[in-house]
């Protein structure tokens, strides 16, 4: 492992997310995954970067708190944001429609929070891509949703998939913060445990 200092901590992902385990995965990591039971709720008068920070401290606290002083817990939480909200994972396959029809043609931000803690340290960060979409037809979006089932994640799609393909036309920030960790952020961060 390059990260001899995690050594001796019990490494847990806080996540359910596959893409999230994958990547920590590809740096290498020895990890278990334990999902967290909080509810999604944060305060109306946080902002962009505050909401994702803050609800990746509760999953993190959450897990902590369940499996002992010994772990340390890495959580995230990744959100769209476009014309000063939140957009969502969608319930149906018409909300999904909905939020891509928003994207289409235009810029929005992804942003993840991360919080990474041990007993004696905690780290919050995160990190903001921009996104551009090209206008995308009903067929094209229909196709992707029926292909692609984008029901977990942000926004309605994930930047890995087809219609990251033929949609995105231009990115300004981390690719894999779009598919849900900073990756080389979290591996700085967890350099200084």
């Amino acid at each position: 492992m390059v990260l001899q200092n995690l050594e001796n901590y019990r490494l847990v992902l806080a996540s359910k997310s596959p893409r999230r385990k994958h990547l920590l995965e590809e740096l290498g990591l020895n990890f278990e995954v334990h999902v967290s039971d909080v509810k999604e709720y944060f305060p109306p008068e946080l902002g962009m970067t505050a909401i994702p920070e803050y609800l990746a401290e509760l999953k993190a606290t959450a897990v902590r708190n369940q499996l002992g002083d010994n772990c340390l817990v890495i959580a995230a939480d990744t959100i769209v944001w476009k014309d000063e909200e939140v957009l969502g994972k969608p319930a149906t396959k018409q909300e999904a429609i909905d939020l891509l029809k928003h994207l289409s043609g235009s810029q929005h931000q992804v942003i993840t929070g991360v919080n990474i803690q041990s007993a004696n340290r905690k780290y919050s960060f995160h990190a903001v891509t921009e996104v551009w979409f090209d206008e995308l037809a009903d067929d094209e979006i229909e196709y992707y949703i029926e292909r692609c089932k984008p029901y977990d994640k942000a926004g309605g799609y994930g930047i890995q998939e087809w219609i990251g393909f033929v949609g995105v036309n231009k990115i300004e920030g981390s690719f894999f913060n779009v598919m849900g960790l900073p990756v080389h952020k979290v591996y700085q961060f967890l350099k200084k445990f």
